[in-house]
């Protein structure tokens, strides 16, 4: 079955740029749905946000690349293309939120203004799990080496947990519980961001312990699950503490 191309990176890279670029697309036409103009994200406040929220995520996503694999610090620091490499999903939404926090408080924004990224972000981690999936080995996002019959070898031999397939999983859960409560959320500006992040990282540091360690911290741990335990901690009670002004939310229709 794997390898599924012969240019396994090509083909994440394409995923990659459709995940990015399809994402930005239902983010401008969420906000056209709800009267705000192309234009009107241009300028004042809303651009601040969004360029906030651009540096942020690309200075996270590395940042926190470079905590998970610091191991290859010391034989490619000097090289500063290597400082362009690696992604990082956690890292991403962490110096996205932290970059519009920034920029919110510079331009005097007191708004939320994460709501309208959720379910955009969510279809991007789609698509973009999709590309680690058909890259296979060469993207190194797979699980462990696993004997449930739903292992897949991924052109080593070695059946292995699907790590790719269960977060698109996840995120299409997570869509469709946050899309039923969206009423409801609705009263809380901000709760529908806060609730997906904290998911999203309660669920990576589950996941990851699924996968290969490039280095351990300890305990078992890896970069990815140190951070998420640090943002959690932060994090989390401020949306368990807006959660607890609404009603128990329900599950089914």
């Amino acid at each position: 079955m794997f390898p599924l191309t012969s240019q396994p990176h090509l083909a994440h890279a394409l995923f990659e740029a459709a995940a990015i670029s399809i994402g930005a697309f239902y983010y401008r036409w969420l906000q056209r749905r709800a009267g705000i103009p192309v234009g009107a994200l241009m300028q004042g406040t809303r651009f601040a946000v969004l360029m906030g929220c651009l540096f942020g995520a690309a200075i996270g996503n590395k940042l926190v690349f470079w905590i998970e694999m610091p191991h290859l610090l010391p034989q490619y620091w000097n090289k500063p293309e290597v400082w362009f490499a690696g992604q990082s999903m956690v890292g991403g939404l962490l110096g996205g939120l932290i970059g519009v926090e920034l920029a919110k408080k510079w331009t005097g924004e007191r708004t939320s203004t994460g709501d309208v990224f959720v379910f955009p972000v969510l279809l991007a981690l789609m698509i973009g799990r999709t590309g680690c999936f058909v890259a296979g080995l060469a993207d190194g996002t797979y699980g462990v080496p696993t004997s449930l019959p739903w292992g897949i070898d991924f052109g080593d031999g070695i059946p292995r947990h699907p790590t790719q397939l269960y977060e698109i999983g996840f995120a299409g859960l997570l869509w469709w519980w946050l899309a039923k409560q969206r009423t409801m959320l609705a009263a809380k500006s901000g709760l529908m961001f806060k609730l997906m992040l904290s998911a999203y990282l309660g669920w990576r540091l589950f996941v990851d312990a699924l996968k290969p360690i490039p280095f351990d911290y300890g305990f078992g741990l890896s970069g990815i699950q140190l951070v998420c335990i640090v943002a959690l901690l932060f994090y989390l009670p401020l949306t368990l503490r807006q959660w607890q002004t609404l009603k128990a939310p329900t599950f089914g229709s």
